[in-house]
């Protein structure tokens, strides 16, 4: 299997694209200067005690409070509130974390109202991004994740990743990690650390250790809420969770987000740098990797799979159903039962694809084509579960019920993928009037007109719909050239193929949008 990433790198948004055998399994897209991502760590202020819930609503910040239940305080947060009120307070009479001495664990079945008040100041952490009307969700289960290991302060365990099957190899990492690890630190070491020498993991240690005490220290006379340890971006956090040996290439079209990237990568996975590419090309990146082809065919109501078969999914706010269809698919040398397994494990392949693709989390109904044979179901639901063996996401996935359902669960911690695939009318842009179409031009020069004088600007580009721009470049006398003679400044058209026919932008020559 090929795998490769694909950034584009726009002015407020980066999109990442994971292709896997060219096809696209996952899309994501970040917003510059986001806030409240997951693995944000704040110091909040406690607002309300929930007593009936068993939990608190706690302002770090956004609009809404964030949730805090009692089960995700974690059993060291009475060290850990000691520890904070102690460090806001008094930073110079604090111990050095090492050498703290822990408190008793918190009772696990005890009531939120017997160790939070109101008013109090707490570290938090982002374990799910607000979504819909709700705001975030919170722990105090501190974690700071690395590229082979996870910190966890306020805790001695060292845990290893299941993933890492060799029994000597377990042993291995567990005992050389009590051999470095200070006190009152615990540590997952994750599935990429296998094989890792002891000096590439105590560096690694090392670091996310620094970044924790440097958190502490920013603490004394600090005001709630206030972020405190920032997350990595999501490209960053993409690389260093996704990244291994069965990468082919990393393409960004940014020049100075490739050679950031490029340091990034030296430094989790040096000899990963060679599959870094900067992407020149004149067709816009997704274009020309067939992304953007992609995106618009996968993201419907709809979503064909092959032979006619397709899927429909339908989306509520907290499940999903997808209805199996094999629409003409048949083959008459076949029996209906044996189309009907044809169809349905060709969808679990593309099922598991769009869970990924559109994040999609909560509970998942999907609506199987019915079949009789026990042994057709059980390898339907093989199938499934072996395609969803590929997803980072916790989920889990039932057998098929005797009416051909099946159930997944799978974790929800951010909004979901959803991009509209169907575009208002070209025309009227979806009101059921437009203006006559003689205008348009006119109207467009006019705006120009406007530009030149007001930015004092020799130079502007203008984007436009294809149909458009042959419209204003074609001809002996192209209507853009007579603009450029009559107002004696240098206009570049360009062709967008995802614009609507009469959307169009103006750029200035530093390729910044002209608000008009």
């Amino acid at each position: 299997m090929t795998r490769d990433l694909v950034i584009n790198v726009e002015d407020s948004i980066t999109t990442i694209a994971l292709l896997e055998d060219k096809k696209l399994v996952e899309l994501h897209k970040e917003k510059k200067n986001k806030k409240f991502s997951v693995g944000d760590i704040y110091i909040a202020k406690v607002k309300k005690i929930m007593n009936g819930l068993n939990a608190a609503f706690v302002e770090i910040g956004y609009q809404r409070d964030a949730f805090l239940h009692y089960l995700d305080l974690g059993a060291q947060f009475s060290s850990m509130s000691s520890y904070v009120h102690s460090s806001i307070n008094h930073p110079n009479n604090t111990p050095k974390f090492s050498s703290y001495n822990k408190k008793t664990d918190i009772n696990k079945f005890g009531k939120v109202s017997q160790v939070l008040t109101v008013g109090q100041k707490i570290l938090v952490q982002i374990t799910k991004e607000p979504i819909s009307t709700k705001g975030p969700r919170l722990t105090s289960e501190i974690s700071i994740a690395g590229r082979n290991l996870v910190l966890l302060p306020f805790s001695n365990k060292v845990s290893i990743s299941q993933r890492i099957k060799s029994k000597e190899e377990r042993k291995r990492l567990k005992g050389l990690m009590y051999s470095i690890k200070p006190e009152n630190y615990g540590v997952i070491i994750r599935t990429v650390a296998s094989k890792r020498r002891v000096a590439e993991l105590d560096m690694e240690l090392r670091r996310l250790i620094n970044t924790w005490e440097k958190a502490l220290k920013g603490l004394a006379g600090i005001d709630a809420p206030q972020l405190l340890v920032s997350e990595l971006d999501q490209t960053s956090a993409l690389l260093r969770d996704l990244l291994n040996k069965s990468f082919n290439s990393i393409v960004v079209n940014n020049k100075d987000f490739y050679y950031e990237m490029k340091d990034y990568i030296g430094s989790i996975s040096p000899g990963s740098q060679k599959i870094m590419r900067l992407y020149t090309g004149k067709d816009e990146i997704y274009k020309h990797f067939g992304v953007e082809r992609q995106i618009k065919t996968l993201f419907g109501k709809t979503v064909t799979i092959k032979n006619g078969a397709y899927l429909i999914i339908e989306h509520t706010e907290a499940l999903h159903v997808i209805d199996v269809n094999s629409g003409n698919r048949t083959n008459k040398k076949k029996d209906q039962e044996t189309n009907a397994y044809e169809v349905n494990l060709a969808s679990a392949d593309e099922i598991a694809r769009q869970l990924r693709l559109r994040d999609m989390g909560g509970i998942i109904v999907v609506d199987f084509i019915d079949m009789h044979k026990h042994q057709y179901k059980k390898a339907v639901f093989e199938r499934m579960k072996e395609q969803m063996a590929m997803d980072k996401t916790k989920h889990s996935i039932l057998p098929l019920t005797k009416f051909g359902l099946m159930q997944i669960t799978r974790q929800r911690v951010r909004q979901e993928m959803n991009i509209q695939t169907v575009e208002p009318c070209p025309v009227c842009d979806g009101t059921g009037e437009i203006a006559p179409s003689s205008l348009f031009i006119e109207e467009i020069e006019i705006l120009l007109k406007r530009i030149i004088k007001e930015n004092k600007s020799k130079k502007v580009i203008l984007e436009v719909h294809p149909y458009i721009y042959s419209h204003l470049t074609k001809g002996i006398y192209p209507i853009a050239l007579k603009w450029k003679f009559k107002h004696m400044f240098n206009l570049r058209i360009k062709k967008k193929d995802d614009y609507n026919f009469l959307e169009y932008y103006f750029f200035d020559k530093n390729n910044k949008k002209i608000q008009l």
